[in-house]
């Protein structure tokens, strides 16, 4: 029996399991509930495990055979904060919060692998199952790597996974090199004068003008600074300032925000000098002044050569050659994992989640998204079956 077909059996207690993550979010870096029955799950099965590492991460810890080789295979556990719109029994119980990303699949996928590679120990070296929490732009993967996650647990390579809507049930997607972006965000805060803006704007520092100037501005950025051949994104997601009650008051004060997202470190850079100068000079040509801040979430996730091959290998041997895309073209999307990447060899993919029951591909961070049960099995045989090609096993 394959172990697709063997994990199939236990269908429906992947499913309860993850539904019950689902219906309890916590979001990141508080995943109190979540990493205790991730880790007591773990020691039902004789697994070796490491609870509050980097916080409420969990590490759990597989030994087999006489192998030295030792690969990290992770998992995400937080949620978001949002309300949920589903309606299914399993939907979230925690207001402000919901698996809007998919993490209690993730979580399920990897706990699912421990529990088939624990009973049947057709493997010969040491699997790190690596549950991370704050993923969600709360520097979860940082933490873990600063409370010494791969010099506790040493690893010879490192692998993550994440669900893709509307990619189809049981395909995968990845690529060498550049997969997904580096994530950051801005502010900037304008600061004037103000004035009367019916009797006297003349004498003011016009601070509207400044912003609306360096909102037209910053995608010249984008347009006439960045390579033509290089893929970079700033969008603005906030603008305050004023007030409804005093429209014919010039504003002292207006903050704009957004995000910003490049694939290597010579694009982070264009991108902060160049907001910071636009910024800046725009707000002097008004008589003003910008206080910027920047700052990134989430470097770009950079796949190793040797290691996404190995995916790519696993996947087809799952899948079939025509369910996996090892050219995929990249995406600007943020994933925490990237970290983990810069510290250790390794590589990232993305699994079909599928459509929902209504026929539409929800996607990701949004209230009517929802992970897709039925793409719980592909996932844990993926792992399992990486497992075996990373560690030479007869039966891989």
């Amino acid at each position: 029996m394959s172990p697709i077909d063997a994990i199939r059996r236990h269908q429906a207690e992947l499913t309860a399991f993850r539904r019950d993550l689902h219906a309890h979010p916590e979001l990141g870096m508080a995943e109190f509930r979540t990493a205790e029955k991730v880790a007591t799950a773990l020691e039902a099965l004789g697994i070796e495990v490491h609870r509050g590492v980097g916080g409420t991460g969990v590490v759990g810890v597989l030994r087999n055979g006489s192998g030295n080789r030792a690969i990290g295979l992770r998992a995400d556990m937080d949620a978001l904060p949002m309300e949920e719109l589903n309606d299914v029994p399993y939907r979230s119980t925690v207001k402000g919060a919901m698996h809007a990303c998919g993490h209690d699949g993730h979580t399920t996928m990897l706990l699912g692998a421990a529990k088939y590679l624990a009973e049947t120990r057709n493997f010969d070296g040491i699997v790190h199952f690596i549950f991370q929490p704050g993923e969600e732009g709360c520097g979860g993967a940082l933490a873990m790597l600063e409370d010494g996650l791969f010099e506790r647990f040493p690893c010879d390579a490192v692998y993550g996974m994440h669900n893709m809507p509307g990619l189809p049930l049981g395909h995968f997607a990845l690529c060498d090199g550049p997969m997904m972006a580096g994530s950051g965000r801005w502010k900037v805060q304008f600061r004037g004068t103000g004035g009367h803006g019916g009797n006297s704007p003349h004498l003011a520092s016009d601070i509207t003008v400044a912003q609306a100037n360096f909102i037209t501005a910053l995608q010249s950025i984008v347009s006439r600074n960045a390579p033509a051949l290089e893929s970079v994104v700033i969008s603005v997601g906030h603008i305050s300032g004023g007030s409804v009650d005093a429209l014919n008051v010039m504003p002292s004060e207006i903050l704009v925000g957004g995000t910003m997202r490049a694939f290597n470190p010579t694009m982070q850079k264009l991108l902060e000098d160049r907001m910071r100068e636009v910024a800046e000079l725009t707000a002097r040509m008004q008589g003003a002044s910008a206080e910027v801040t920047l700052w990134w979430g989430a470097a770009p996730l950079i796949n190793h050569t040797r290691e996404t091959a190995i995916m790519a290998d696993t996947a087809r041997d799952l899948a079939g050659n025509g369910a996996v895309n090892a050219q995929m073209t990249p995406v600007t999307g943020g994933e925490d994992f990237a970290f983990m990447l810069r510290a250790k060899p390794g590589a990232f993919v993305f699994m079909g989640n599928g459509h929902g029951p209504d026929g539409k591909a929800h996607a990701l961070h949004t209230p009517l998204y929802d992970f897709n049960d039925a793409a719980l099995p592909h996932g844990v045989a993926f792992w399992v079956n990486l497992v075996r090609r990373e560690m030479n096993s007869a039966a891989g």
